[in-house]
């Protein structure tokens, strides 16, 4: 009997750092880094830049959810991002910055929704959340130099966690997580 995999979609601001955390994970099938949520079909990556075409950046996940449940991946996409940031993420400004959790089924957004109230009922951020979840549109790959980046150059995908500011914004949230 064949797998049965379901497809995941999540915005963290810029896809090269919302690659890696869930391709090290066990039943990931592929992370793709692309855009989705916008109006523009098959955008360019200078197109979504400009902020023009209303597309976050995003990765979208294929994976087996009898080996890694959905509720297991929103819990790693918060711990990459900023919730409480409208604005875009750490050094990223701009819409195409912006999280989202775009939900594939009835059950995805059931469970997103759930980790949302979740996590604003912790306590872990003084600031509202503002990640949105909304139903998935049409997802485009990203250009092939931005697929998985962070293992084609380690020490600018290093650099950049470090500097952007979200390395130090995950330990300070997310320590012992």
């Amino acid at each position: 009997m064949a797998k049965q995999l379901e497809k995941a979609t999540f915005a963290g601001g810029c896809f090269w750092c919302m690659v890696k955390p869930f391709d090290e994970q066990p039943g990931i099938e592929s992370v793709i880094s692309g855009y989705t949520g916008g109006t523009k079909e098959k955008p360019t990556y200078e197109e979504v830049c400009s902020e023009t075409t209303g597309h976050y950046e995003a990765v979208q996940i294929t994976f087996d959810p009898d080996v890694y449940p959905y509720k297991k991946l929103v819990e790693v996409f918060w711990q990459q991002i900023d919730p409480t940031d409208e604005g875009g993420q750490f050094y990223d400004r701009g819409s195409s910055y912006r999280t989202a959790i775009f939900y594939h089924t009835e059950e995805q957004k059931a469970a997103a929704e759930a980790s949302k109230k979740e996590l604003e009922e912790s306590g872990r951020f003084s600031n509202p959340i503002y990640t949105p979840i909304l139903p998935a549109k049409p997802f485009y790959p990203a250009e092939e130099y931005h697929q998985h980046y962070y293992k084609k150059n380690p020490l600018r995908y290093n650099a950049y966690q470090i500097g952007s500011g979200r390395k130090g914004f995950q330990e300070r949230h997310w320590k012992g997580r």
